[in-house]
């Protein structure tokens, strides 16, 4: 089952993620949520190491690395 957030607005998301190339050539995995759950490419939990934050003005969902 994939990691869904309900935000401030009542608003769920999805926590997906995506494999991609940085213009150096350099893999990067990159975490992000979405209304709708992508087949393959959801997660079910919060990667290690990371926080769920959310954007005050949108209520936009977003992972952020912990200090």
């Amino acid at each position: 089952m994939a990691y869904t957030h309900t935000n401030s607005k009542g608003q769920t998301y999805h926590l997906h993620y995506k494999d991609v190339v940085l213009q150096n050539g350099r893999e990067q995995r990159i975490y992000y949520f979405a209304k709708q759950p992508r087949p393959g490419a959801t997660l079910d939990d919060v990667p290690a190491g990371y926080v769920i934050m959310e954007n005050e003005r949108t209520g936009l969902p977003f992972c952020k690395k912990a200090k």
